[in-house]
């Protein structure tokens, strides 16, 4: 789990703590990931990920396959930017970028190093936790940073699942919807309702749906 120790990332750790499996939270600060590991309690490993170094990837990967030899869930869910001060006319390139770092790249790159280990399980799952703001049918102005590179973890996901299909990797992207987190702000609905449609896509069965885009277990469109 990218992002593990606050909102809606920690919230999943939780849920998955609490149905018996072994979770490991990461985030950028170790003290942030071994703090929140503590407070959560049952079967959660703290390891520091910052998902735009290839460094603590490689670090990840080389921990996860001495301890345990094999992944079964690959989490994705480290986000950046909600951008809600610019617009696409206007964007700030270099903004833009630094979130691609995080929203895209970093996931991309998780998958490709963690993917051997994926394939060592009996029941491999990738969610990318996306928004509703990178759906095409219903978008509008703003947010561009946030958007355009959650619209690329949405065309991941979908290249992904037809690609890793014969492998009985399951791939798909979770809107949580307004959550009251720190990135959503305050008004939002609760974060453990958020939660439980990333939670449904890490434990789907193994003729559950893949390259699919849902809310709470239910299709949005693209």
């Amino acid at each position: 789990m990218t992002g593990g120790n606050r909102g809606i990332g920690r919230e999943v750790c939780h849920e998955l703590a609490t149905l018996g499996h072994t979770v490991l939270l990461t985030a950028r600060s170790p003290e942030a990931a071994e703090t929140a590991a503590k407070e959560l309690g049952g079967d959660v490993v703290p390891l520091r990920l910052d998902v735009t170094s290839e460094e603590d990837i490689a670090g990840a990967a080389a921990a996860v396959a001495e301890r345990y030899g094999r992944l079964d869930v690959l989490v994705n869910n480290a986000a950046i930017t909600y951008d809600t001060w610019q617009g696409g006319a206007s964007a700030d390139l270099n903004v833009v970028r630094e979130a691609a770092e995080t929203n895209l790249y970093g996931p991309w790159r998780l998958i490709q190093v963690l993917l051997p280990l994926l394939r060592e399980s009996a029941h491999p799952r990738i969610v990318n936790v996306s928004s509703e703001a990178a759906s095409l049918t219903n978008m509008g102005g703003g947010t561009p940073a946030y958007g355009t590179t959650k619209v690329a973890l949405n065309a991941l996901t979908r290249m992904l699942a037809a690609e890793l299909r014969g492998d009985g990797v399951l791939v798909n992207a979770i809107c949580p919807g307004w959550v009251a987190t720190d990135m959503g702000g305050p008004g939002g609905r609760p974060v453990s309702e958020g939660a439980d449609g990333v939670v449904w896509a890490a434990t789907l069965p193994d003729d559950g749906p893949t390259g699919g885009f849902f809310r709470d277990g239910r299709p949005l469109p693209w």
